[in-house]
């Protein structure tokens, strides 16, 4: 008895100050966020105390409804891009030996110890006008004008891409490592192409991978503002510049928050069609 009691302490004293964090830093301002969202906004920034739906209706606005129907045609596109170029990447590591693996995956890992903004301000000197990449293209004949590859919706894919792109191979590159490839290798025997293995074995076979790094790239690149104020400039917006001109702006803080609990809504939805398509939200905490 006298044991168990000292198991069950030891446990509460380890979870405790867990769920205390997660109280404080996360569930406290996810409800701060919700119940200011049927409030007034203030003369000046702020709330004013009252309940109202006004904030959602705002939302019905069309110039909002197009806003956040380009940040889902966004997402979705810098979701597939990611994934194209992701899927051969990982399946080449994955069939390299242990040495090689580890080489090549700490090279996408590497660009995490240099600052995001850093890295967008050494593709903004690249990719503008008179950059090494229209400089390039020039040279060689491809083009006669530079193109417009930043300050522009493609400029803020471009970032959006670079920047989500190792959340979509950590997943996927688990995923791949696993497959057992006696499989292909008896799909080849009884005569299938590689084509077909490829869409009928190997796919099948990474769902969990590719469901998981879909996840983990469509949510952030909704709210990823810094990457389309910089790549995109003032002509690409997106829920998350929304959200961040209304309370920084605007200073309407319960629309911004109205706006944001919509945002958080949207990411619950993914969550959930991730689960009933049978991923783990494991898959999902452990990259």
């Amino acid at each position: 008895m006298k044991k168990k009691f000292k198991s069950n302490l030891a446990k509460f004293a380890m979870i405790t100050p867990i769920s205390l964090w997660m109280y404080i830093m996360v569930a406290l301002p996810f409800l701060y966020i919700i119940l200011i969202s049927f409030m007034h906004p203030g003369t000046y920034g702020g709330v004013e105390l009252g309940v109202t739906l006004d904030n959602y209706k705002e939302l019905l606005n069309p110039l909002y409804l197009v806003t956040f129907g380009r940040s889902i045609v966004m997402s979705t596109a810098v979701t597939c891009v990611c994934l194209l170029l992701a899927y051969p990447f990982c399946y080449f590591v994955a069939k390299k030996n242990d040495i090689q693996k580890k080489i090549l995956m700490s090279c996408i890992m590497i660009t995490f110890c240099v600052s995001m903004i850093i890295r967008l301000f050494m593709w903004i000197n690249l990719l503008r006008s008179e950059g090494a990449v229209n400089h390039f293209f020039i040279n060689i004949g491809w083009i006669q004008v530079p193109l417009k590859l930043v300050y522009s919706n493609m400029g803020a894919m471009i970032g959006l891409i670079y920047m989500l792109l190792p959340f979509m191979i950590l997943p996927l590159f688990n995923s791949i490592e696993k497959i057992d490839y006696t499989i292909l290798e008896a799909a080849c025997d009884l005569g299938a192409k590689p084509f077909q293995s490829f869409i009928n074995i190997t796919i099948p076979l990474t769902k969990p991978g590719i469901f998981a790094g879909s996840v983990m790239v469509f949510i952030p690149s909704m709210g990823l503002y810094f990457v389309t104020d910089l790549m995109g400039g003032s002509k690409t917006l997106v829920i998350g510049n929304l959200i961040k001109n209304q309370f920084i702006t605007a200073r309407n803080w319960p629309l911004g928050a109205a706006m944001s609990v919509i945002l958080m809504l949207i990411t619950y939805l993914l969550l959930k069609a991730y689960q009933m398509a049978g991923g783990s939200m494991d898959d999902l905490s452990g990259m």
